[in-house]
């Protein structure tokens, strides 16, 4: 996509975090963007901020849609085309965590850990593959570093994040046949509000969610014959431990 002016973009879990960077990017090329949240006030917040800082007349709509819930992302990709007219662009962000020893994780836990990180990505690709096929469009997701390094307590977010990785590269052998690029971005830490966490100054060695709105667009103007599928981000100078 050499020119992404007027092309348009759907963003699961846009209204905060890396979500949110890699719209604003996207809204400062000239892409239309349509943010999702599990809260309808949230999502339209954000877009109206996101559409007041974009440096460009591009659009930003928010739209309710629950990632774990089929029937809801159907309707959300329903309102980006009602909306629109098309859709070029889908980035599966949405995204938790539950950190626990499995002596102490909850099926409860586990079961919204996979049920939005995995199942999520799923849902997202299913709904909107069919509007891809015609715009010959770009499908991201978000996994993490996490997908492919386990560590003590991450059982849950390690099994769905591992799933996102290898799921959306067997979807990226699956549909670059329909002229649909698909990448998985690996991101290691990132100052976000994820799991409760509050960005302060101490976190200026982390990746920031704009960094991945780079990467982002970086990906999207890549020659249409080169495909990198996979990409692990890390700080470039973490803290001595």
């Amino acid at each position: 996509m050499k020119n992404l002016k007027d092309k348009v973009a759907l963003i699961t879990g846009g209204s905060k975090g890396i979500g949110y960077g890699v719209a604003l990017s996207l809204l400062n090329e000239g892409v239309n963007v349509a943010i999702t949240s599990r809260d309808e006030a949230s999502a339209k917040k954000a877009a109206a901020e996101l559409t007041k800082n974009s440096k460009t007349s591009a659009k930003a709509i928010g739209v309710e849609a629950d990632v774990r819930k089929y029937d809801s992302q159907q309707n959300a990709v329903k309102q980006v085309l009602s909306e629109f007219g098309q859709l070029d662009i889908v980035v599966a962000n949405a995204g938790l965590g539950h950190f626990a020893s499995i002596e102490d994780l909850t099926p409860e836990q586990w079961q919204e850990t996979i049920d939005t990180n995995l199942s999520g990505v799923f849902y997202t690709i299913k709904s909107s593959v069919e509007a891809l096929k015609k715009s010959k469009g770009y499908f991201i997701s978000i996994s993490s570093l996490a997908g492919t390094n386990f560590f003590a307590g991450g059982s849950a977010y390690n099994a769905s994040k591992f799933g996102v990785t290898g799921f959306t590269q067997s979807v990226m052998l699956d549909l670059r046949q329909h002229n649909i690029k698909v990448s998985t971005i690996m991101p290691g830490s990132v100052s976000t509000h994820f799991n409760g966490n509050e960005p302060d100054p101490s976190d200026a060695w982390k990746i920031q969610s704009e960094d991945i709105g780079e990467l982002v667009v970086d990906l999207l103007k890549m020659n249409e014959r080169t495909l990198p599928s996979k990409i692990e981000v890390r700080p470039t100078m973490p803290p001595s431990k």
